[in-house]
């Protein structure tokens, strides 16, 4: 699995910790921009996706969405082939 993983977060957010959970079972690493700790990417996350909530989640290029598309992409069976591209 090597695609690099992005993702927008807040340390409260109940979604943001499903995300890392579904993630950390897939046994993939990421990086995560915490929008507690740097409050200014906010912009540059709503820049990217348009959207103003968290988590948002890039897999390479793409981007993934929430973490209910993140999950909607694993019961699809679509995750695993898309973190091996």
């Amino acid at each position: 699995m090597s695609q690099a993983i992005v993702m927008y977060s807040r340390a409260a957010c109940p979604y943001c910790v499903a995300a890392r959970n579904l993630l950390k079972s897939k046994g993939v690493r990421w990086t995560e921009v915490s929008l507690d700790a740097e409050p200014a990417r906010r912009a540059e996350m709503m820049e990217r996706t348009g959207r103003r909530t968290v988590p948002q989640i890039f897999i390479g290029d793409i981007h993934v969405g929430g973490f209910d598309d993140l999950d909607a992409l694993d019961q699809e069976g679509e995750l695993d082939r898309l973190l091996a591209d």
